[in-house]
């Protein structure tokens, strides 16, 4: 669960147009880890109970996360803010995300382009 849908949903690096560049897509409960992790400083326990899920899970979700903005960083890449599988609102008054997709790496043509990069639990 998340508290909003994101205000900005791509960054990429200056200079280079998007259509030139190979894209990571983070998902939108991976930027509410890090945001609740590293913006706000929160204890993994109480942000994955804000989340709506175990401590494991919010630690597999915001390690992945930190992995694709890394990657993100060190290649050059856009990144790319969508899908995923959240909720949005604070509670009590969650409702329905459009939250579909999953982690991943698109290519410059969309959906399936480029290597492939897993989220939690991908093995390759």
């Amino acid at each position: 669960m998340v508290e909003a849908h994101p205000r900005v949903t791509l960054f990429k690096p200056q200079g280079i147009s998007v259509r030139r560049l190979e894209e990571v897509v983070l998902p939108v409960e991976g930027l509410e880890a890090m945001r609740l992790a590293d913006l706000e400083r929160m204890d993994h326990a109480v942000a994955a109970d804000r989340m709506g899920v175990s401590r494991p899970t919010f630690s597999r979700v915001l390690t992945a996360a930190r992995a694709i903005v890394a990657e993100a960083l060190v290649q050059g890449l856009a990144i790319r803010i969508e899908g995923g599988d959240f909720m949005v609102g604070p509670p009590p008054f969650w409702g329905p995300g459009r939250g579909h997709g999953g982690w991943g790496r698109r290519g410059r043509g969309g959906p399936g382009g480029g290597r492939g990069h897993g989220g939690p639990g991908h093995t390759g």
